[in-house]
């Protein structure tokens, strides 16, 4: 695996010890088990894969690289580079402007640009009309585009099933990045492109590929969501499904074997790759693994779990939705929403909203907790919050001491 020039402070001494130990033990990556790390007074469940993903790193590597070899000229980020509001905090801190937020509002108007100015396209891609405008405007796009490879590798398969006439079902968020990007590219290849969140939409788009509900009713039911020109009639009639690459993976498995369930009862007469596309290696190897772990963090004898990452990240949000599965979860951006032993500030996704709780950390001595990040949160942001919580109590061990009982 390749290794990127990532600022040293974004590492962890802790985090990296953790994580050579488990190569070690564990080098082809088949054990999902946590690593326990005893504290004393606290044991922490750190989940077998987390953090920073091949493509945060290239895209942090590759920003960087555009600060350093543009001296004294503006540089721009199209929109946030990644999910985490630390890393895009200290693009900012170098001089860094966000052109979009996360949303694609804009922050700073796209007329004021020239061809001198540096433009970095985030880690989610970029839909072709932003690029086009750029690149009219004489700014390369090409030199600074930390566009995910997994992501690139979705816009290929949308290629491939466009060609095949396949109409191309997204597992995704329609206002996310990524989705955004994906749809744009799609369009150009495919006759049809329709978005969906989750299985529960995927049942309700079956009415239509099934014939039970009219166009009328498909355009109010999925207004904004589909491509111009979009039929009902016409565009079911052979589907291929891809995804959001930081989705719940085993929602998309789900969502294209129910689909291609609903083809088969459409035509019970034909073999089923002839109206279906199999699509499943467009799943990201990173989401998986993070997501496989975190179901692996289930079986830890624990009292409660903090998940860390920024709260639009999409992939931390399914590591959350996991845990709470089992265990009183506490979805945070950093140490800095640990206030004191007895108050945690932290974030609900469903209802985008922040909460307040108190008397999060069980009053026993022996606290048992699991721990996990996004695939955009640094390891000393990990690291941070495990000092943090230790720090509330009075017989923890040095970090040396806690380093000799790790386990699996």
């Amino acid at each position: 695996m390749k290794t990127f020039n990532v600022p040293a402070y974004y590492r962890s001494q802790l985090i990296s010890k953790v994580k050579e130990y488990r190569k070690l033990q564990d080098p082809r990556k088949k054990d999902r088990r946590p690593t326990a790390i005893d504290f004393g007074a606290v044991t922490w469940h750190i989940a077998r894969h987390f953090g920073f993903c091949y493509g945060v790193e290239n895209a942090i590597e590759i920003a960087f690289k555009a600060i350093d070899e543009n001296p004294g000229k503006r540089i721009f980020l199209l929109s946030q580079m990644i999910h985490n509001p630390d890393v895009n905090r200290d693009l900012e801190s170098h001089g860094v402007q966000f052109l979009q937020d996360t949303y694609g509002q804009q922050l700073i108007a796209f007329d004021g640009l020239t061809p001198e100015d540096v433009v970095v396209i985030p880690a989610f891609g970029a839909p072709l009309p932003l690029i086009d405008l750029l690149e009219r405007k004489g700014i390369t796009t090409a030199k600074y585009n930390t566009t995910c490879p997994f992501v690139e590798r979705v816009w290929k398969k949308s290629e491939q099933i466009g060609e095949t006439q396949h109409t191309i079902v997204i597992h995704g968020k329609y206002t996310h990045e990524e989705t955004r990007s994906t749809f744009s590219r799609s369009v150009v290849h495919s006759n049809a492109v329709v978005v969906i969140k989750d299985l529960e939409e995927a049942k309700k788009l079956a009415t239509y590929i099934l014939g039970q509900k009219t166009q009328t009713e498909f355009e109010s039911e999925f207004a904004g969501k589909f491509s111009e020109g979009f039929s009902i009639h016409e565009h079911f009639n052979k589907v291929g499904v891809i995804n959001q690459t930081t989705m719940l993976a085993t929602e998309t498995t789900e969502i294209a074997e129910y689909i291609k369930h609903v083809m088969q009862q459409k035509f019970t007469q034909q073999a089923v790759n002839q109206f279906f596309a199999d699509t499943r290696d467009t799943l990201c190897y990173a989401t998986n693994e993070n997501q496989d772990a975190t179901l692996g963090l289930l079986d830890a004898p624990a009292d409660l779990a903090l998940v860390i990452g920024g709260y639009n990240s999409s992939n931390t949000s399914h590591l959350v939705e996991l845990c709470e599965r089992k265990f009183p979860t506490y979805f945070i951006a950093s140490a800095d929403e640990i206030k004191s032993q007895h108050e945690i500030h932290h974030f609900d996704y469903p209802s985008k909203t922040m909460r307040i709780s108190t008397h999060f950390l069980p009053q026993k001595e022996k606290v048992n907790i699991i721990i996990t990040s996004g695939a955009s949160c640094p390891d000393s942001v990990l690291e941070a919050v495990v000092h943090k919580i230790n720090s509330y109590y009075s017989t923890i061990k040095t970090t040396e001491a806690a380093l000799a009982t790790l386990t699996v």
